[in-house]
């Protein structure tokens, strides 16, 4: 059977996952496709030839990212040259849209189809980018019911496919059976803290997140802190921290991977902003959302804000339902305090369980099906 490529990019731990499931669903529906680009384990588990590796382009922020310039730089160039040498019937572009945008409109404007999946939010900072997406983009694939209308405004093709984790992640998630599997009594306290999956991340919280959890262990000797790390490197970063800390003596038991176990195991969850707080939501647990970068970087990323929040629960609910302490907010003294209320309010954790359930019902689509369906038709 003769073979058809796709080109695929993707940056970080959650577009992995985003693209690995439709990686599957296109292979379902034409057993013919072979993909190659940039991509993680979960990608290279569907069968990806991997040109690079995906940490190279795993930096965040503008002075991070100036830091890698010149090698970010050269990995596009070479992925641009590879993708016009050996051309694909489409590429795909998943998230990371400081890199993809300028390989995509470099290959759409060589007449290669390309789709973007992920919408970058455009409608939380930097809105101006509609314009080179419009020039980039053959076809944008939406996670959120209110990004589609931007588009279309734009005249942007769009699709919205709903978030892959609501059709993934269990609408009840049993904590009881998962504290049995990772052998926690019951009656304990558990906090999860989830310092992000970029080494940039976790040298920016660990630290903090380590006096939060002193700050925590005072009150309540008998608590539990489960910190999931993605990769050996990050754990290492978190073990210096730790040692540097000399909080050897903390009830910090680390993981490798394991995130939703966790989050499902833990009574409150501390997590950076990303898709780990959208994670979280969806397996209904109460959070307190933190941030910390460059001071440089923050201060032009708040420039460029139109949004009072970070977090995605928050944003896709249109209001703050979970606290958010970003940047110089963002203390041991404030993390522990905000941890410690939500973990006494009862009713606010309820609440929270039926707001969380209703933005569940609305991202389950069938996403990896309705992805693959959108792109079919660009195909041979």
């Amino acid at each position: 059977m003769a073979k058809t490529v796709i080109g695929i990019v993707a940056g970080e731990a959650s577009g992995d996952l985003l693209a690995s499931h439709l990686m599957k669903a296109l292979k379902l529906a034409r057993p013919d496709l072979v993909f190659v680009g940039i991509g993680g384990p979960k990608m290279q588990s569907v069968g990806m030839q991997v040109l690079f590796p995906m940490e190279k382009l795993a930096v965040f922020g503008y002075v991070e990212v100036l830091r890698h310039y010149r090698e970010i730089t050269g990995i596009r160039r070479q992925m641009r040259a590879y993708f016009l040498a050996n051309r694909p019937a489409l590429f795909i572009a998943v998230d990371a849209p400081d890199f993809n945008l300028d390989l995509e409109l470099a290959l759409k404007n060589h007449g290669i189809p390309t789709i973007h999946y992920v919408s970058p939010s455009i409608w939380a900072w930097r809105g101006e980018r509609i314009n080179k997406i419009k020039r980039a983009v053959s076809h944008m694939l939406a996670l959120f019911p209110h990004e589609p209308k931007i588009y279309k405004a734009a005249d942007v093709p769009v699709s919205y496919v709903g978030h892959p984790l609501a059709d993934i992640l269990p609408e009840h998630p049993n904590r009881d059976v998962m504290r049995e599997m990772m052998r926690i009594p019951l009656q304990a306290t558990v906090f999860a803290f989830l310092p992000g999956s970029r080494q940039s991340e976790v040298k920016q919280l660990a630290r903090t997140y380590i006096e939060t959890a002193k700050l925590i262990f005072a009150q309540m000797p008998e608590v539990r802190f489960l910190v999931p790390l993605i990769s050996r490197e990050t754990r290492e970063l978190f073990e210096q921290a730790i040692y540097d800390s000399r909080a050897e003596g903390l009830p910090i038991f680390m993981l490798f991977g394991h995130a939703q176990d966790a989050m499902v195991a833990a009574d409150i969850v501390l997590v950076a902003s990303g898709t780990a707080t959208l994670e979280c939501a969806l397996l209904k647990r109460p959070m307190v959302i933190t941030y910390r970068l460059n001071k440089l970087t923050w201060r032009m990323m708040k420039r460029k804000s139109y949004l009072p929040y970070f977090g995605l629960p928050n944003i896709l609910c249109g209001r703050f339902v979970v606290p958010e302490l970003i940047q110089d907010d963002a203390t041991p003294e404030n993390l522990a305090q905000a941890l410690m209320n939500l973990l006494n309010d009862k009713d606010a954790v309820q609440q929270l369980e039926q707001i969380f359930t209703d933005l569940h019902t609305t991202l389950r689509q069938n996403t990896a099906q309705k992805a693959a369906a959108a792109i079919l038709p660009y195909l041979p």
